[in-house]
């Protein structure tokens, strides 16, 4: 693709790739896993069976839980605020392991701002149905640009042509660069929080006439730099690709609820371990530096590296950002889905890196804004991203912002700064 390519002719080219282009993993990427025998595929997870909306006692005033039906293929779950009259509207997108539940204390004030504000269960998770919940099932509906397309269907579910701004957080974050980039006519800002976005692969250019060297032997990789430290460790990403991983944190030793404790305390600022810097480079020694979250002990599930850090009794009575009976709408969510529909979008990377590679070279430039915790180590866990984000990605960033107090969950554990940054981000457009 040449440095000029039109979004027009890149949309033209992604029509006419093949579904078995989509299939080839990108070069150096993980190759998905090769089925077993049919005999010998334990399902993770049976699909979930469509259930009713929320309670409406585990929500916000203001909150309601509903469902789209026929949203490329999904039932979607989604909680909305702001719903009455015509408003402009704010789509919100959840990372892992969280829900559209996540976003529960935001919706609220963003509605109070004027929006129609609407967060779904993505692709995989919560009372979202139509997903494959199989290890060795339907790995390709979970490609970026697939997930790009279920949220476009929701926003034109809903009767608009456009939003104000597409908000995304962790695993939500990535996706809301890609809405942001590839229909800027759609989604007329963006936020991304606690996961900073690098920007698109670039494709061998200029090359005619002067080839690239010959790849030689490949050499050790980061997961074999990784696993040979003194300390052998692993990449959590890594992990989360394995068959292993979603019984591990579903039927956790210490159980579900005890888990997505320890995982949500862990990351937080609660965790005064939880100090982030910028590392020096994308090498073993350096990615070491970070908490197990991230850079595993080798021998260790998710579940055991959590354990290892589990708040006392008194601690968790005294959490206000994500008391008991919050955190028990995850567990009983999880309880019945498992974790296989979230850890997929891990999975699909190298599915899905064909088609992204149309999209080379285009940048965000619509307003942008990002937003994390200061005690997250998100925007650091990939070398590089968070300044690329800045000097390249998006050509009109309008704010970095780090908020204090909040960790990784930093629209739950600092909903009012969120909402606050949010707000004056979008009246800044006005």
């Amino acid at each position: 693709m040449s440095p000029s390519m039109t979004r027009r002719q890149a949309m033209q080219g992604l029509a006419a790739l093949g579904p078995a282009a989509l299939a080839v993993p990108a070069v150096g990427a993980p190759l998905p896993p090769a089925p077993r025998a049919a005999a010998a595929r334990p399902r993770a997870a049976a699909q979930p069976a469509p259930i009713g909306p929320y309670d409406p006692d585990v929500l916000p005033a203001g909150v309601r839980s509903r469902f789209v039906n026929d949203v490329n293929g999904l039932r979607v779950h989604v909680l909305e605020a702001g719903y009455e009259g015509d408003r402009p509207a704010l789509l919100l997108l959840h990372g892992f392991p969280e829900l559209a539940y996540s976003w529960r204390n935001v919706l609220v004030p963003l509605a109070d701002e004027g929006y129609h504000v609407f967060a779904p269960d993505m692709r995989g998770y919560g009372r979202t149905t139509g997903w494959d919940a199989d290890y060795d099932g339907d790995l390709a509906s979970f490609r970026r640009l697939n997930v790009v397309r279920d949220a476009l269907g929701l926003v034109f579910a809903f009767g608009y042509r456009e939003v104000a701004a597409v908000i995304g957080h962790d695993f939500g974050s990535p996706v809301a660069a890609w809405c942001a980039r590839i229909r800027p006519d759609v989604f007329r800002s963006v936020a991304l929080m606690s996961a900073p976005n690098g920007g698109v692969a670039d494709l061998p250019f200029d090359t005619a006439d002067d080839p690239p060297a010959e790849p030689g032997e490949p050499g050790p990789t980061l997961f074999d730099d990784l696993a040979a430290l003194p300390r052998p460790r692993k990449h959590y990403q890594r992990y989360y690709r394995t068959r292993e991983a979603n019984a591990n944190m579903w039927r956790a030793t210490q159980g579900l609820h005890a888990f997505l404790r320890g995982y949500y305390h862990y990351k937080s600022a609660d965790w005064l371990g939880n100090r982030p810097y910028r590392l020096a480079a994308r090498t073993a020694a350096e990615m070491a530096k970070m908490p197990t979250y991230y850079i595993m002990d080798l021998a260790d599930g998710m579940a055991e590296t959590v354990a290892k850090h589990m708040p006392s009794a008194d601690h968790i009575a005294a959490n206000t950002w994500l008391p008991d009976d919050e955190l028990r709408v995850y567990t009983e969510e999880y309880d019945r889905t498992g974790f296989q529909g979230g850890l997929n979008h891990y999975r699909s990377g190298g599915i899905g890196a064909p088609e992204q590679q149309l999209f080379a070279g285009l940048t965000i430039d619509q307003p942008s804004i990002f937003i994390a915790g200061s005690s997250d180590w998100g925007s650091y866990q990939s070398p590089g991203n968070l300044e690329r984000m800045q000097e390249q990605a998006c050509t009109d960033m309008r704010g970095v912002h780090m908020v204090d107090g909040a960790g990784h969950w930093v629209q739950q554990e600092q909903p009012e700064e969120t909402a606050r940054l949010l707000i004056e981000f979008l009246r800044g457009q006005a």
